[in-house]
């Protein structure tokens, strides 16, 4: 992929990020949507307690959070970082280095953050790491605002796919991520995703119920498949429930949906302003209604989230740690 014209993702920016890389302080060098050079850019490696427990395990998933989003939704939890205002740069050897650690650290997998505006980076990187050792599956957390073409890229690379499908609606989806095409290019994606990694699978279990691998809980770890995640907001529950329904009859129980309700306004980043039916949760009833919904059409392989979830704690600290 050439990044002296880049068109890795949907937006199309056609950025010379490589001129971006080497200007000086006193030149002016367009950057993309992403805001990033062809310079890896990341902000916190560690173990990450919060994912699904299929991924989390006991000791935690090895995410990887990269710098820069081509979305950056006006509700985003992680501004600091998708605006591309925190992160250091990194090298790809460094960035391979990272990923065997997080392994020695025993986490569960490789969970890469926000990765569309790095894909070639992190194809090299992965490449050396697989080359010296890294073992454990890679997981690719993305918004699905993806290119196929892209995607393909990493075959054989990639073993378990986490993107979000955020709307169907083309009015909600101009409205809040600046992308009204964004459902096309997003259920493309997760059909090329299922396409790759297959119908799930996870280690084996034991006779006494745990993993084959030391760092299970009482669920068993993925090893390789698709999670759809689907963030419930404020006032959107006809969308939510479209969604469920899109992706229960497209695959049936081939992959796994996650439905979160998580959402927490940050008022010193949402323009309450100008989007004032987003400063507030989700109601309990509002997402028991969507999860009563999900069991009704039929979805089996699923995730929830217990009440008392929507808070800043799922928010890591982006502060460079383990880079």
């Amino acid at each position: 992929m050439d990044l002296s014209d880049c068109t890795l993702c949907p937006r199309n920016c056609h950025a010379n990020r490589l001129s971006a890389a080497h200007a000086t302080d006193t030149q002016s060098v367009p950057l993309g949507y992403c805001g990033q050079t062809n310079e890896i850019k990341a902000a916190r490696a560690a173990l990450h307690m919060w994912e699904e427990p299929c991924l989390s395990g006991q000791t935690g998933s090895g995410t990887v959070f990269f710098s820069g989003c081509n979305m950056r939704c006006v509700f985003c939890q992680n501004h600091p970082i998708s605006a591309g205002s925190k992160g250091k740069p990194l090298s790809v050897s460094r960035l391979s280095e990272i990923f065997l650690e997080l392994q020695n650290k025993q986490a569960c997998n490789i969970n890469l953050v926000t990765p569309t505006h790095f894909v070639p980076q992190i194809i090299q990187a992965l490449d050396t790491a697989k080359s010296r050792g890294l073992t454990i599956p890679v997981v690719y957390n993305t918004g699905s605002y993806e290119k196929t073409e892209t995607l393909k890229m990493l075959e054989g690379l990639v073993d378990i796919y986490l993107p979000d499908l955020k709307y169907i609606s083309s009015a909600l989806s101009r409205k809040y991520s600046y992308a009204e095409d964004y459902f096309r290019y997003a259920g493309d994606a997760i059909a090329e995703m299922v396409r790759q990694t297959g119908t799930p699978a996870f280690f084996p279990q034991e006779s006494d119920g745990t993993s084959c691998l030391p760092q299970s809980n009482d669920e068993p770890l993925m090893k390789k498949g698709v999670i759809v995640r689907h963030l419930a907001l404020p006032g959107c529950m006809e969308d939510s429930k479209a969604i469920l329904r899109y992706l229960y009859d497209t695959y049936k129980n081939d992959i796994y949906v996650s439905i979160m309700n998580q959402y927490t306004p940050l008022p010193q980043f949402l323009d309450i302003k100008t989007f004032p039916e987003l400063n507030r949760t989700v109601a309990p009833q509002e997402y028991e209604e969507l999860v009563d919904y999900a069991l009704s059409i039929g979805i089996e392989n699923g995730y929830i989230q217990e009440g008392g979830t929507c808070s800043e704690s799922f928010i890591p600290d982006f502060d460079c740690f383990g880079l």
